[in-house]
């Protein structure tokens, strides 16, 4: 009886088929190659792709790949605006970089399955636009089984929280941990030991002249200036600038040549805003202490009434300007209450 002449070709085909997938498995295993190659030669362990190498490891690979890809979308021109904090989400995306590589070594399974790289602007304009990015800052991640359009965006909101909103967001999009985030000292060992060593040098001149008298914490000035800037960095809102990480001024919108210095609405305060009104508390309050404490001590009534009504009329514009800028800040009027028989 003759051979079916549909097995030689159900043979041909699978003999295809498997030469496929041998050749794709061979291709994805050099890829996860390349990337750990590349990923060894960067301090932080974050990889810079272009528009060539994105194409490499994303679009012109079968999905699903072997690996996961997060990518951080950078742009050099926009680091100085400080409001965007592009500098400062890249240093935290490479210490999350670093610390999933001291995390997993490389025997590790995660570590071929999840990479962490960066593209910037100017070298991946084409990549930009394919991904429909507008807007910086902007981290996304490509899961083995996506393609550029599916890929996931992190929520603006997430932001705020750096290294460890950026690992929650890895983890529950991907699966893999992260594991714990290794933050670099402030300090190296070696600049340890150098002010350790200083500070033991110190200590018998500090005791010396503490016992004489001599230091700092024994001059009067040292404690009025002291006392000075505490009350200024009270009333300035320094502190919420510092914790809120506020700019000291913006660009203008409509004229980039032009800088805001305040900002009208109540949702934000720059820091100029802050340390305009901190200077004129300041000035009010250096008025009234000098009032109460070294104008008494003059004996001639008249240049005391003198200068007593400059420093109150210094004051009250000082304070009408606080009251004024409040105002258009908030678009809330604040004004005296007389009493009902003064009308």
């Amino acid at each position: 009886m003759a051979p079916s002449p549909s097995r030689p070709l159900l043979l041909l085909l699978f003999l295809v088929v498997a030469t496929l997938t041998a050749s794709s498995s061979d291709t994805n295993d050099e890829r996860v190659e390349e990337l750990l190659s590349l990923q060894s030669r960067s301090k932080s362990g974050i990889i810079r792709l272009n528009d060539q190498t994105l194409s490499r490891f994303l679009t012109s690979v079968a999905t699903p790949r072997p690996y996961s890809i997060v990518l951080f979308f950078d742009a050099a021109q926009l680091h100085d605006k400080s409001e965007l904090r592009l500098r400062e989400l890249h240093q935290e995306f490479s210490i999350i970089s670093s610390s999933f590589i001291t995390n997993h070594n490389v025997s590790h399974p995660s570590r071929s399955k999840l990479f962490f790289c960066d593209i910037e602007f100017k070298e991946s304009q084409f990549s930009f636009t394919q991904f429909g990015v507008n807007a910086l800052p902007h981290i996304r991640l490509i899961a083995p089984n996506h393609s550029l359009k599916d890929s996931q965006p992190m929520d603006q909101g997430d932001f705020s929280r750096l290294a460890e909103s950026m690992a929650e967001f890895v983890e529950s999009k991907t699966k893999i941990s992260v594991g714990p985030i290794h933050r670099p000292p402030l300090l190296s060992r070696n600049q340890l030991i150098l002010i350790v060593v200083a500070f033991l040098i110190w200590i018998p001149f500090f005791v010396k002249k503490l016992v004489s008298g001599q230091t700092l914490l024994h001059d009067p000035k040292v404690w009025l200036a002291g006392s000075v800037f505490v009350y200024f960095f009270s009333v300035s809102g320094a502190m919420h600038n510092i914790i809120r990480k506020m700019p000291m001024f913006l660009l203008d919108r409509n004229d980039p040549s032009k800088l805001v210095f305040f900002y009208q609405g109540s949702g934000m305060q720059l820091g100029t805003e802050g340390f305009a009104v901190g200077f004129l508390y300041t000035v009010v309050g250096l008025l009234l202490a000098f009032m109460t404490q070294g104008l008494v001590k003059v004996k001639n009534v008249t240049v005391q009434r003198v200068i007593m009504l400059l420093a109150l009329l210094v004051c009250f514009l000082a304070v009408k300007q606080v009251v004024f800028l409040d105002n258009w800040k908030t678009g809330y009027g604040i004004h005296g209450f007389w009493p009902s028989s003064w009308n």
